[in-house]
């Protein structure tokens, strides 16, 4: 009799932890994860490039693409260092930083990140009125969006 019981207890048990983990709150996402902006880095070149944000918690990330900005040099895996500021709705700025970087050749497309940075929830971050620096061989490279990025600012949850 006591080892129905049992099996039955560890059955329930089981039971209610399955349905609480189907009820359980979502980890926190960032939305949209992925916005466009102009950009233009001055005698370095310009064009579409693509933001792409992850979010766990407070820690955040941002990537930027663009086959628009190219390299001038071939430069090697994780060798740029990257400070990307954001705007927050509101005023003031987070900035997301990192040597994160694919190996790239000389002409080829532009990828910096993860960049990582911290986001409290409610956060709204847009491109345009931040920067993207990035130096390169000693030598800073920065590019500004020209206007708001696209469908709109990053909120973070």
């Amino acid at each position: 009799m006591s080892t129905r019981t049992a099996t039955g207890a560890a059955l329930a048990a089981g039971a209610l932890a399955v349905t609480a983990l189907a009820f359980a709150p979502t980890a926190a996402a960032v939305t949209p994860q992925t916005a466009t902006i102009t950009a233009s880095c001055g005698i370095f070149g310009g064009g579409a490039a693509t933001l792409t944000a992850t979010q766990s918690g407070t820690s955040a990330t941002l990537t930027l693409t663009s086959s628009a900005i190219t390299t001038p040099v071939a430069v090697a895996q994780d060798s740029i260092t990257s400070t990307l500021t954001m705007a927050k709705a509101g005023g003031g700025t987070v900035v997301f930083s990192g040597t994160r970087n694919p190996a790239m050749g000389s002409g080829a497309p532009v990828s910096v990140g993860p960049l990582a940075g911290t986001v409290a929830p409610g956060t709204r971050l847009d491109a345009y009125g931040g920067s993207l620096k990035m130096v390169i061989f000693g030598i800073t490279v920065t590019c500004k969006a020209s206007g708001p990025q696209s469908p709109g600012p990053f909120v973070f949850s």
